[in-house]
């Protein structure tokens, strides 16, 4: 039974009155709808020792609520946050009337009683808060429900709850949202396992867009024990963490302090880890061949841990200095670092090569906490023909894509093609010494990007 569905019940059983044409109504959408403490930047992204180096919990955004408590940043794992937690203040004109409103995510509990939903929903009403969305999660004891809402501007999240918890409800989380949020469950479960089928890096994405602001840890098979035994074929939740068998080995483990998750977000997750595993090692085809400045062509693709033997040749041919920049680190490690680089659990990567095969560049996309690393390796023979700065055009607008709010490099002040390519961006660049390294920063708000000077490469990673 949908999550509409289930709406429908629990407002045929709970709201009296309820007229029978918007109960059908209803019953027909049903029918047809059917993760900011910053890994240090010097790590040279060496693999981890126990798990992907997530982060820890970091400031929440504006939610708040007798179930508020502090929120969690991203994993290494996964991509920042996204409209649900980046929302704006949601404003938008309610309908003709002059007043501005605003709109919010809401969860509450109530007991599952005759009359405890009519209750709240009446209260709601009183203060003219608009009831755009209703999803119900059944617990043992109990059942949560999730509103959209639409209301006045003056409104504040203080009060939201303050209205509620008299009308019944317990443990509330609010939160704001935007239109984004308008977009039915089912849909956009729909939607996230069709980006997750089509790309093996998406599942990160899509867990943290799946259940908001949360931690994802993913731990190497050797370290996928946990006190009382492994975790079940099934997977486990407990509360606010909930454990999944990775595809690839291992588990993965997402946390949400302010939130407990409820029995249908751990389905759909994994619903969502079952299908990747399914589905097994899988890239975008999309390709560009583009022609250098001296006449040399190149195919720009995505690249993956299949890839690990020509990166590691490449290596080779690779002078020290050129290795120690890169990885700001002894340059006999410089190999190791490949299956964490190439894994689609931790970013996504691009690979310039040659007619022949040959890999001559890569460019990494790193999800790093709140924000997003990007990092250029181009071999001796192939450097200073552009190829670093169409690798990273490209990276930036993947970033872009993702809602970034900015990407970050961290190399030296003597590597001037790594600067160079960086301005070659036309985006608002930040520069910072840390400890004699450099780390320019770049803002990808919107009007930034509509100036900048981003290659028109995003359809590789999406063919």
């Amino acid at each position: 039974m949908s999550d509409v569905t289930h709406a429908v019940a629990h407002l045929a059983e709970h709201v009296p009155g309820v007229p029978v044409m918007l109960l059908a109504s209803m019953a027909a959408l049903a029918a047809t709808a059917g993760f900011r403490t910053r890994w240090t930047r010097r790590h040279g992204h060496a693999p981890p020792t126990d798990d992907t180096g997530s982060r820890p919990p970091s400031a929440p955004a504006a939610g708040s609520g007798a179930g508020a408590g502090a929120g969690a940043g991203i994993g290494a794992g996964i991509g920042n946050d996204t409209a649900a937690t980046t929302a704006s203040d949601g404003r938008a004109d309610d309908g003709g009337e002059g007043v501005d409103s605003a709109l919010w995510r809401m969860r509450t509990t109530v007991r599952d009683t005759p009359g405890s939903l009519a209750a709240l929903c009446a209260a709601l009403a009183e203060r003219r808060v608009d009831i755009l969305s209703l999803q119900t999660h059944p617990l043992a004891e109990g059942t949560v429900d999730e509103f959209l809402l639409r209301a006045p501007g003056e409104l504040t999240a203080t009060e939201l709850v303050e209205v509620v918890s008299a009308a019944g409800g317990a443990d509330t989380w609010t939160e704001r949202a935007d239109a984004h949020d308008l977009v039915d469950a089912p849909t956009r479960v729909l939607a996230l396992a069709a980006r997750t089928a089509q790309d093996a890096a998406e599942l990160p994405l899509a867990l943290r867009q799946l259940l908001g602001r949360c931690t994802i840890r993913s731990l190497p098979a050797a370290a996928g024990g946990r006190p009382g035994g492994e975790v079940p074929p099934e997977g486990s939740l407990e509360d606010t963490v909930l454990r999944l068998r990775a595809p690839e080995g291992g588990v993965i483990t997402v946390e949400r302090p302010y939130l407990p998750f409820t029995p249908a977000e751990f389905a759909r997750a994994r619903a969502l880890v079952e299908l990747d595993a399914r589905l097994g090692p899988r890239l975008p085809r999309g390709r560009d061949v583009l022609t250098l400045a001296e006449g040399s062509d190149i195919t720009v693709r995505r690249a993956d841990t299949r890839d690990v033997p020509a990166a590691k040749a490449m290596h080779e041919r690779c002078s020290a200095r050129t290795l120690g920049m890169r990885y700001h680190g002894p340059v006999g490690d410089a190999d190791r670092y490949l299956n964490h680089l190439l894994s689609p659990r931790f970013g996504r990567t691009l690979a310039a090569q040659t007619a022949s095969g040959r890999i001559v560049g890569l460019g990494h996309l790193l999800w790093d906490g709140d924000e997003t690393e990007v990092a250029l390796l181009v071999e001796d023979a192939w450097q200073h023909r552009g190829i670093g700065g169409e690798l990273l055009g490209r990276l930036v607008a993947m970033a872009a894509e993702t809602d970034c709010a900015s990407v970050y490099a961290v190399t030296q002040a003597s590597n001037t093609g790594m600067v160079a390519a960086m301005r070659g961006l036309g985006l608002p660049l930040d520069y910072q010494i840390e400890e004699g390294t450099l780390v320019i920063t770049a803002r990808l708000d919107s009007a930034s990007r509509a100036a900048a000077r981003l290659p028109q490469g995003q359809r590789i990673g999406r063919d």
